[in-house]
């Protein structure tokens, strides 16, 4: 099962917890099955064309899945998935 790190702002979806363990071998499998769990998820990440919402950013590992496969990007056991809400404003 691969890591999903849940930002603050989406934490109520899921009890309170930051670090939850999820089962898929892509991110677009691992994050429908998170709104399958945790109901509410996929209007918050997905537009209306089923693509992730273009100021939501999600890593694997390291790496923007936009620079990769996008949602068909594989993941394994040991990776770990950040979901990261790009933040607004300005001085």
């Amino acid at each position: 099962m691969s890591t999903v790190f849940i930002p603050t702002t989406l934490r109520r979806l899921t009890g309170n917890q930051s670090r939850l363990s999820i089962e898929g071998a892509t991110v677009g499998e691992i994050l429908t099955a998170l709104d399958r769990t945790y109901p509410g998820f996929a209007e918050r990440l997905f537009d209306g064309n089923g693509q992730v919402k273009r100021f939501i950013n999600i890593f694997v590992n390291d790496e923007e899945i936009r620079t990769l496969q996008g949602l068909a990007t594989a993941v394994g056991p040991n990776d770990t998935i950040s979901i990261v809400p790009a933040m607004a404003g300005g001085a």
